[in-house]
C-alpha cells in the first residue's frame, strides 16, 4: 500500500469486481518517481468501444487533460487505450509536458495498432516537474504483453498517490434476461474539490450505448456525485473521469433508467470512498441543506459548511460547535435569514428560530459527534432548494501528509 496509515474509514477490503468483457488491464513498475513501486497502468478497450469523459476546469490543467479534452468527442470503431502513471502529474511543464503526452501516445499506438487519437493519458502526482516519459514508454511492450481481463484491482493500486487504499465499485442490472455490468476504480485523497472530476476515475461497462448518450449520462451523474464532494476545497490540475462502454454484452441501454441508476450508484460509491480516504480523515460528514431559495443557493450553503476549516476541525475534535455552522451559512453569500434557520446534528435539533433549541442538550450533540459518520442538517427556511455534499474532518494528519508530500 502507500506510505501512510490506512484510513480508519476505509472499507474492509477491495470489492470483487467482475470482468467487463471488452477491456483488459496491465500494470508495471516504471520508476516514475519511486523505485520498486507499481506506478503505470494500461487499459485496452476492444473495437466498438466508446469513451466519454469529464475533466477539471482548472486554468492550469495538465497537458494530459488538454489532450484528452481534444480527443474525447472523437468516435472510432478501432477501440481505445487508457494509460495512467502516478508519481508525477505532468502539470505546469510547458511544451515539455505536451511532448511527453505525444511520446506516450505514440508508443502505445505503435504497440497496440491504435491511432494516437484513441490513446488517452492521465498523470497524477507532483506538479511542476518534467515527466520522465521515457521510463513509461520503455514499459509499453511489457504492459501490452501482460494484459488481463481480471487486472482491474492491480490497476487501481497502480494509480494511487497519497491514497491509503485502492478504490473500486461495481453494479449490475438485468435487461431482457441479460446481465449488464459496470466496474470502476478511482484515486483521490487530497486536492479534492468540485470542478470535475476531483480525482482520477476510470469506469467500464459492457453495455451498448452511443457515445453522445454515454457522455450525457456521465456529465449529469458526475454533477450529482463527484462534483458534490470536498476534502480541502482545492481543485486539481489533473482531474479526469473516463467512462467507457465496450458494448460486449450486446444490450442497448439507451434511455434505460435502471442503467442510469446503477451508474449513479457506482459513481457515488467511488466519490464517497475518496472522501473517506481524505488525507488525515477520521470522520465522514454528510451536509444536507434544505429550504433554500434555490438549489443553487442550497449548494452554496452546503459547500460553505463542508469547506469551513473551523467546522472541519470541530468535527475532528468531536465538538458539536453549531455556532460555526451559523457562521458558514452567513458567510456563504447565498440568501439566508438568521431567524428562520434551523440546524440538526443527525436527528438532534440544535438550533431554531435564531437561537439554540430549548430541547437541545450539549451531551446529545457531543455523543453524536463521536460517531465515524456524521450528518449536519440545515434548513434555511426560505424556499424549496436542496443540496447534499460530502466531506471529511480536518486533522493534523492532513498537515503531516502535505508538509512532506514531495519528500
Amino acid at each position: 500500500m502507500g506510505k501512510y496509515p490506512v484510513s480508519p474509514l476505509a472499507p474492509a477490503s477491495f470489492p470483487a469486481l467482475p470482468v467487463i468483457d471488452g477491456v483488459r488491464f496491465a500494470t508495471a513498475q516504471a520508476g516514475v518517481r519511486y523505485a520498486g513501486r507499481t506506478d503505470v497502468m494500461l487499459a485496452l478497450l476492444d473495437p466498438g468501444s466508446v469513451v466519454a469523459g469529464v475533466f477539471t476546469r482548472s486554468a492550469t490543467r495538465s497537458a494530459n487533460v488538454l489532450d484528452c479534452q481534444a480527443k474525447i468527442a472523437g468516435e472510432s470503431d478501432q477501440g481505445a487505450a487508457i494509460i495512467v502513471n502516478s508519481g508525477n502529474s505532468n502539470a505546469f511543464t510547458g511544451k515539455a509536458g505536451e511532448g511527453s503526452v505525444a511520446a506516450i501516445c505514440e508508443a502505445v499506438a505503435a504497440t497496440t495498432g491504435l491511432p494516437a487519437e484513441r490513446v488517452f493519458t492521465s498523470s497524477t502526482g507532483v506538479i511542476g516537474e518534467r515527466l520522465p516519459h521515457d521510463r513509461i514508454t520503455a514499459k509499453v511492450d511489457e504492459l501490452f504483453g501482460a494484459l488481463d481481463a481480471g487486472g482491474i484491482e492491480a490497476a487501481a493500486n497502480a494509480i494511487m498517490t497519497t491514497d491509503t487504499f485502492p478504490k473500486g465499485a461495481t453494479a449490475s442490472i438485468e435487461v431482457d434476461g441479460k446481465t449488464v455490468k459496470i466496474a470502476g476504480m478511482a484515486k483521490g485523497s487530497g486536492m479534492i474539490a468540485p470542478d470535475m472530476a476531483t480525482m482520477l476515475v476510470y469506469i467500464f461497462t459492457d453495455a451498448k450505448i452511443a457515445r453522445a448518450d454515454l457522455q450525457a449520462l456521465t456529465s449529469g451523474i458526475s454533477d450529482k456525485t463527484f462534483n458534490c464532494i470536498t476534502v480541502d476545497s482545492d481543485t486539481s490540475t489533473s482531474d479526469t473521469l473516463l467512462m467507457a462502454a465496450t458494448g460486449a454484452s450486446g444490450v442497448d441501454v439507451t434511455g434505460n433508467a435502471d442503467f442510469a441508476a446503477a451508474m449513479h450508484g457506482v459513481f457515488l460509491d467511488l466519490a464517497h470512498q475518496v472522501v473517506k480516504d481524505g488525507e488525515g480523515a477520521t470522520k465522514f460528514v454528510t451536509v444536507n441543506v434544505t429550504g433554500a431559495a434555490s438549489d443553487a443557493d442550497a449548494r452554496t450553503h452546503a459547500m460553505a459548511i463542508a469547506n469551513s476549516p473551523l467546522i472541519k476541525t470541530a468535527v475532528a475534535g468531536e465538538d458539536p460547535n453549531w455556532g460555526r455552522v451559523v457562521m458558514a451559512v452567513g458567510k456563504s453569500g447565498a440568501a439566508a435569514d438568521r431567524d428562520l434557520l434551523s440546524i440538526r446534528f443527525g436527528e438532534v435539533l440544535v438550533a431554531e428560530n435564531g437561537w439554540v433549541a430549548p430541547s437541545y442538550k450539549e451531551e446529545d450533540g457531543a455523543a453524536l459527534m463521536k460517531q465515524p459518520e456524521i450528518e449536519i442538517n440545515v434548513d434555511i427556511g426560505l424556499g424549496q432548494g436542496t443540496a447534499t455534499v460530502w466531506t471529511c474532518d480536518l486533522t493534523h494528519g492532513y498537515i503531516s501528509i502535505n508538509a512532506d508530500y514531495r519528500s
